[in-house]
């Protein structure tokens, strides 16, 4: 026992400062693109092409990328010879409206607070059920470390909770397979109301990879308009974090 609690007192405060002390990630991290469309010459479709889910466009001379369908891998840098597209390590992406997770490098909308009703409602106490609905489990191992130490949500009077009938809203991963269609409905309409919903990772957005399989229904959409979309494949549990502390109105602009 003294060992234990020695080395505890070694190991200080594992608890991360996040939001009162701004995230540090390493250069490999992949963030927020960022783009430079003046380096693009016209007719140049090489990043388009590379995109395995269709996420980068080129309109009206500008680079764009959808983030709700962006994988994060590195193709689409890695096929322009011109240097118009690339990453940065600031993991800031969740957005409250869909048309916000389009980009292209000139601005990029985060996440605001839920409405004065809402906030009455769920600002101090926020009581999530997880779906898991046909998932790989990248997303979900990223949204169930938020519970550790490191990260603590419940510090934030967020909780994960096992029934649908204790929850306030429904957070969902996964592409959403037919046949996890309706046991995501079924728990969904579980959800006293008023409920919101929030999804997470590019499957749960858009359906990710697998966006126009024929077992997929690309994404959460057929449960309802969200409150939140958290991009990435998967998101890392900052970005989840950041999204919702920006829904709570613990962070500002």
């Amino acid at each position: 026992m003294i060992r234990t609690l020695i080395t505890r007192w070694r190991q200080g405060h594992r608890t991360i400062r996040y939001p009162d002390a701004l995230a540090v990630l390493p250069e490999r991290f992949r963030g927020l693109p960022a783009i430079d469309s003046a380096q693009c010459p016209n007719g140049c479709r090489e990043c388009v092409d590379a995109c395995p889910t269709g996420a980068v466009s080129v309109e009206g001379g500008h680079v764009r990328v959808h983030l709700g369908r962006c994988l994060f891998c590195p193709e689409c840098a890695q096929a322009c010879p011109h240097g118009a597209i690339g990453f940065t390590t600031d993991h800031r992406l969740a957005v409250s409206d869909p048309r916000d997770l389009l980009t292209d490098g000139r601005e990029y909308r985060l996440a605001r607070q839920l409405d004065e009703a809402s906030m009455r409602l769920f600002g101090r106490s926020l009581r999530l059920r997880q779906v898991s609905a046909g998932g790989c489990a990248g997303c979900e191992v990223e949204t169930n470390v938020l519970g550790t130490v490191v990260f603590d949500l419940g510090r934030f009077g967020i909780q994960f909770v096992a029934s649908p009938r204790h929850a306030d809203g429904l957070l969902v991963t996964g592409p959403v397979t037919r046949n996890m269609a309706a046991a995501l409905e079924k728990t969904y309409a579980a959800i006293p109301t008023p409920r919101i919903v929030i999804v997470v990772g590019a499957c749960a957005i858009s359906g990710g990879p697998y966006r126009g399989h024929p077992e997929a229904l690309d994404g959460a959409a057929s449960v309802g308009p969200a409150v939140l979309y958290v991009p990435g494949c998967p998101p890392h549990p900052l970005t989840i974090l950041d999204g919702l502390l920006r829904l709570l109105g613990r962070i500002g602009s």
